[in-house]
């Protein structure tokens, strides 16, 4: 079979409405309202979130970039060729050309949860990797995914670039990096992109921009909701808020309710106090030592690591660590 010929979608996941569903009505119920990041990419979420990337106040993309500009060939030969890349999240129209430009992949098979943004970001790098084989699967990557039959067989790369595992509290990024092996296998390698600790105002300025852009991006949840859970939640009632939580070494982002509201959502009546939150995003950040202890936790044994010279983001090769039944 050509492998590459129709962008195959191999898997759809059927329940991805239902889960949203059942997310937002679950997180609006709570005392602390909360929404789970990865409901933010919609195709206009995944296409503002491409738009931070290019912010200048957004350094984790950029310096990432450079890394892997600067240590390709690097990570090229400490990957070998001939891997299958599977990569968590739709590919970056910068990122990912540049590694699979570097390492000769057999492969390359990006599993994202938003489809439209999927096809969207394969048929681009169709047109810059015309000779590479190259299987979408929309799917859920919090959870283990079957790969297709087809890569199987060979070895897997896997890579989750632009801090998105900071998304995660250390437990739910543990789980996921559990289910990143199980996915992989065990012969599996994992390229991942941490970011780390630093000042806070460059901090708080990535997250909450000049342009507004990250306030356009928080706030197109509502209009997801609205437009997909037939919800009715006022959108100009919010303004996007980024601070800093030092016990948990995080930046959060919030949707702020300007005044007293109600709103339906899929039926359901909620209520809003002015000044309360709907909690949308964490964004940890790690120093070098709790990056590979998180990583080992998660099933992987951090073998090399390269970072940047003013020390903003840490990019890590990891292998499948091998299971043992007692320490």
């Amino acid at each position: 079979m050509d492998l590459h010929a129709d962008l195959i979608l191999v898997e759809r996941d059927d329940s991805v409405d239902l889960a949203f569903r059942a997310d937002v009505l679950r997180g609006l119920a709570e005392r602390q309202k909360a929404i789970p990041a990865r409901w933010f990419y919609d195709l206009t979420g995944s296409e503002l979130f491409e738009e931070i990337t290019r912010l200048p106040e957004y350094y984790p993309t950029r310096v990432e970039t450079g890394l892997l500009e600067s240590h390709g060939a690097e990570i090229a030969a400490r990957v070998g060729p001939h891997r299958a890349v599977v990569e968590f999240g739709s590919g970056s129209s910068v990122k990912t050309p540049l590694l699979l430009r570097e390492i000769n992949p057999a492969a390359y098979v990006p599993i994202d949860i938003s489809g439209a943004f999927l096809r969207q970001s394969s048929q681009e790098l169709a047109v810059k990797f015309p000779h590479l084989p190259i299987i979408p699967v929309e799917a859920n990557f919090m959870r283990a995914v079957a790969l297709p039959e087809s890569v199987c067989h060979l070895d897997m790369l896997g890579f989750f670039p632009g801090s998105t595992i900071g998304n995660m509290v250390p437990r739910t990024a543990v789980d996921l990096l559990r289910s990143m092996r199980g996915t992989l296998g065990g012969a599996s390698q994992l390229l991942i992109g941490i970011d780390r600790v630093k000042d806070l105002a460059r901090l708080i300025a990535a997250y909450d921009d000049s342009q507004g852009v990250t306030a356009r991006f928080n706030l197109n949840l509502l209009d997801r909701i609205n437009r997909e859970l037939d919800g009715d939640i006022p959108r100009s009632g919010f303004r996007h808020m980024a601070c800093w939580n030092d016990i948990w070494s995080r930046i959060e982002m919030h949707l702020e309710a300007l005044e007293d509201m109600v709103f339906t959502v899929a039926g359901q009546t909620f209520f809003m106090r002015q000044g309360e939150t709907i909690h949308t995003e964490n964004s940890h950040k790690y120093t070098p030592n709790q990056a590979r202890l998180l990583l080992q936790a998660g099933g992987w044994t951090p073998t090399w690591q390269w970072t940047d010279a003013a020390e903003d983001f840490l990019i890590v090769l990891a292998d499948a660590s091998e299971f043992r039944s007692a320490p």
